[in-house]
């Protein structure tokens, strides 16, 4: 084993190698260098795991190149999504309008973030994406921070710093990356106070758990699950009722971003949006901006002046606000929502689409695998929301099914080409969802799984 340690090429060696030249042109020395020298690390890892031939392979003329140039490249190059998850949180959530992504290449430049080109006086950087908000919902005022959990961390902190917050405990959600409610609350300075049961609470018990401390009542977005059977919870017009006789605001975490009423229908049925959040008398409604609103990154509170003002005056409003980039897409996608556009948001996009639709695409794409020697059908699937959204309720779609050997192999040349494709591997096959490929993606898609079929 020492002696194969031994064997592997020096750094020095491999600059010399005529494939590394184009890559030295393009990325300089240092850079290649430290590719290089993950190259060989990646060696001695298959070495010591008794991977001899997988270690000797990496070294290979025509694995070399690519595997380096794999390792300089940007990693946030754009893939293409065939996992029938239109809301995939490793991939980034929704995908933007072309409106959106020309409004935040606009945006590279200098933009008048915080400044009024009609008076000539400094701005507030919000303004326009508050005001569109505003206009959306039916809230008096609203503002814009970097993500969801941020909107309800400073809500919390603005509205009830310091007090109780009162939860049921059948909504002390962990939501993405191991963050819990529990944790939000207590970073927003408040104390966690827990109502109820886990799949029972009903309103005489947060009126019970109500204290001369109590700042707020959190409704929280049941995010990634669905409780169903003996269950019970009381409405938020019933809470807000009761913040009022109790004079503490009610804070209503969305989470996924549903504006109307209309939106809230099939998969969906279970969302409440934000303009009937706020029409039953929240104080504030926190939501997102890259799941079903089909923006970048974002979180939203929107509802009474007099909360949004406290909630713009705290100190976190700072560190938690959103660059021009963000603010310019968040912009152009609600102007979309404003002028009755939003079929062109490309979630919108996949959510309406129907099952023939979607089989007349896998047919195509079947098709032209086959005309390749691909073994495709085309077979039926369930594609789902994510990102938190409709837990428990799949959309009906179609796929084409590829039967391999080995499956897995075959989605890692997929992942590994230009572009990546993310399939799906399940049942002993390779699946290709074509919800979430489109019809603009069949092309590219079909001419990569061809590549990779032929290895």
């Amino acid at each position: 084993m020492s002696e194969a340690f031994r064997a592997l090429p020096a750094v020095g060696t491999l600059l010399t190698r005529p494939e590394v030249a184009p890559l030295l042109e393009r990325y300089g020395r240092p850079a290649v260098v430290q590719a290089l020298r993950q190259q060989v690390a990646e060696a001695r890892r298959l070495l010591a795991r008794g991977e001899a031939a997988a270690a000797e392979a990496l070294f290979e003329a025509e694995a070399l190149a690519p595997a380096l140039a794999r390792r300089l490249q940007p990693r946030l190059v754009r893939v293409v999504n065939a996992t029938g998850v239109l809301l995939h949180t490793n991939l980034g959530r929704a995908p933007l309008a072309a409106a959106a992504r020309a409004a935040a290449e606009a945006a590279g430049g200098y933009v008048p973030v915080e400044y009024a080109l009609e008076t000539g006086a400094r701005g507030r950087r919000e303004e326009a994406v508050a005001r569109l908000l505003s206009e959306l919902t039916g809230a008096e005022a609203a503002t814009v921070v970097n993500n969801g959990a941020a909107a309800v961390l400073l809500a919390l902190g603005a509205l009830a710093g310091g007090k109780e917050v009162l939860v049921s405990r059948g909504e002390l959600v962990e939501i993405g990356g191991g963050f819990r409610i529990p944790e939000v609350v207590a970073q927003g300075g408040c104390r966690l106070v827990e109502v109820g049961t886990t799949n029972r609470t009903r309103l005489e018990d947060f009126a019970r758990a109500a204290t001369a401390a109590t700042g707020a009542i959190l409704r929280v977005h049941p995010s990634n699950f669905r409780m169903i059977g003996f269950t019970e919870r009381p409405s938020l017009e019933a809470l807000v009722d009761l913040g009022r006789r109790l004079g503490v605001p009610v804070v209503a975490d969305l989470g996924s971003g549903v504006l109307f009423d209309a939106q809230a229908t099939g998969p969906l049925q279970d969302e409440v949006p934000a303009r009937s959040a706020l029409a039953a008398g929240a104080e504030v409604a926190c939501f997102s901006g890259d799941k079903l609103l089909g923006g970048p990154q974002a979180g939203f509170v929107a509802g009474r002046a007099r909360a949004l003002e406290r909630i713009r005056r705290h100190p976190l409003m700072r560190a938690l606000r959103c660059d021009k980039v963000r603010l310019a897409a968040l912009e152009a996608t609600l102007h979309l929502y404003r002028d009755g556009r939003a079929d062109e948001i490309p979630v919108w996009a996949m959510l309406r689409a129907t099952v023939p639709d979607l089989g007349a695409l896998a047919g195509a794409l079947a098709e032209r695998l086959a005309e390749a020697g691909v073994p495709a059908t085309v077979e039926p699937c369930e594609d789902a929301v994510g990102g938190g959204s409709a837990p428990g309720r799949p959309l009906p779609g179609m796929a084409v099914r590829i039967a391999t050997a080995d499956p897995e192999a075959l989605a890692r040349r997929l992942r590994q080409g230009s572009p990546p494709v993310v399939a799906v591997v399940r049942e002993g096959a390779l699946w290709l969802h074509l919800r979430t490929i489109g019809p603009e993606g069949l092309e590219p898609v079909a001419a990569a799984v061809t590549a990779a079929w032929a290895g």
